[in-house]
């Protein structure tokens, strides 16, 4: 029975399931981060304290992401040598260096100032405090820059030799780092972390304000993600085009794959919606816009887009998932920018705060930029297939020399360990966005300060002397 388990698979499904959890960690904490930096410059610059109540209840969703996204690390890190020895083993004179720069200079980073963030509230100066906020912030996007340097590195590998063992050695480590892909995929990753951050406090805003409570809080959480929604899910769109522009370049078949395209044609039509048969090798269009698709990738319209049959069929990635993935990320992204027109309207019309369709219009939504994420790191990993870094070594020469039993048997103990552990995670953050945020007097952000108690000393009390 167990014998005819497939390693490679299993150890794909596993991988592909760790990853699934931990990139919406970093996605949001990415944004949320940057966020509160953002929440706490405006409290003090005007004074006004809803913005700090606003960051008190986000710092705490934020500490628990954080911590989350840090276990599900580590995780993923074990898999490097227990699935993926031989990968680890051929790769790591590359990626070991990167990963490691990501633990010294974001982690240590992170980790230093984030007691500060959560802890110094009253306990340091305000611009201290600050401070710990945007080094954090900073850490975030230093972390990022590694890890899509490493991964970037993978989809269009440069600067390296591979020695007479096979082991792959770098030759130029700016070459290395900033690989032909890396900007493209580190900006577009970083403005879908903003994204995901904003639509979520919009749907929580628009939660309470349907609820009728928490009012002042939710108008700065609503208002400020609208902002966001308004200028850059319309510049995500851009650097998406870029983005894709790119990979048409260097990973042409993974282009193909998204657009369901088999024959190399001119003037190839941009199919919106189909269904691509990976056996008999073409795609049933639902609905597609005549040579949209050349005109997109070549800024031609009857420019020349190479087709999946121009590779060899075990070259092909698996295209149903590439296609689909493709679909639901850029839909997303679409409704996102609607999203923000839609706000802008309502903004101008003085409905924004009590449109009723629109609060459920963005609670709906509250979910959306994790789903684009996911969508995405689909797209872009499933994509590569059958390669682990592109054109060098195959996903199916650099696993582990395990047996299929054992590997299934720990994908049946994360689903159970990670379904208690994250599921609790999510329980707390659910029970914190319920509660909401605590209003406070004003006597606890004078002078950034809180003032102790008034508590009259035993024995005295008659003279109201206070301690």
């Amino acid at each position: 029975m167990f014998e005819n388990l497939d390693p490679v698979l299993l150890s794909r499904i596993q991988f592909a399931f760790t990853i699934s959890f931990h990139i919406i960690f970093p996605a949001f904490t990415i944004g949320l981060a940057s966020w509160l930096a953002v929440l706490e410059w405006r409290w003090l610059a005007t004074g006004d304290n809803v913005y700090a109540e606003v960051y008190r209840l986000w710092v705490k969703i934020f500490a628990v992401t954080f911590g989350m996204g840090v276990v599900s690390g580590v995780v993923m890190s074990f898999q490097f040598g227990t699935n993926w020895s031989v990968f680890s083993d051929k790769t790591g004179n590359v990626l070991g260096p990167l990963l490691g720069y990501e633990v010294l200079t974001a982690f240590f980073l992170e980790a230093s100032f984030l007691g500060v963030m959560l802890f110094g509230w009253n306990r340091v100066s305000r611009r201290m405090h600050f401070a710990a906020t945007v080094i954090v912030a900073s850490g975030t996007l230093v972390s990022a820059f590694w890890i899509l340097s490493a991964s970037s590195w993978m989809q269009t590998p440069q600067a390296f030799r591979v020695a007479e063992n096979g082991l792959l050695y770098p030759t130029d480590w700016l070459g290395v780092i900033f690989n032909p892909s890396f900007p493209y995929r580190f900006v577009h990753m970083v403005t879908a972390a903003y994204l995901t951050t904003a639509f979520v406090a919009a749907g929580i805003g628009a939660f309470y304000l349907f609820r009728g409570r928490n009012i002042k809080q939710a108008r700065v959480m609503l208002g400020m993600a609208m902002i966001m929604a308004i200028f850059v899910a319309p510049a995500q769109v851009l650097f998406g085009d870029l983005h894709g522009l790119n990979t048409f370049e260097y990973q042409p078949a993974k282009v193909a794959a998204m657009e369901g395209l088999w024959e190399t044609q001119r003037g190839a039509p941009l199919i919106l919606l189909g269904w691509p048969d990976q056996q008999g090798e073409k795609t049933t269009s639902l609905l597609e816009i005549p040579k949209a698709s050349s005109l997109i990738l070549t800024h031609d319209l009857n420019g020349e887009v190479r087709g999946l049959k121009a590779w060899p069929r075990d070259e092909r990635p698996p295209v149903l998932w590439v296609f689909w993935s493709f679909r639901v990320m850029v839909g997303i992204g679409m409704l996102m920018a609607l999203t923000g027109v839609m706000g802008l309207i309502l903004y101008f019309r003085k409905r924004l705060f009590d449109t009723r369709w629109f609060q459920y219009w963005c609670m709906a939504l509250t979910p959306a930029g994790f789903i684009a994420v996911l969508a995405g790191w689909f797209v872009t990993e499933i994509g590569r297939q059958p390669y682990i870094v592109q054109g060098v070594l195959r996903t199916a020469d650099v696993v582990s020399p395990v047996p299929g039993a054992p590997i299934a048997m720990s994908i049946a103990a994360f689903v159970c360990t990670y379904t208690v552990v994250f599921g609790a995670g999510a329980f707390y953050i659910v029970k914190l966005i319920r509660k909401g945020p605590e209003t406070l007097d004003e006597t606890y952000y004078q002078h950034g300060v809180r003032k102790p108690p008034l508590i009259t000393e035993v024995g005295s009390e008659e003279e109201g002397r206070h301690v």
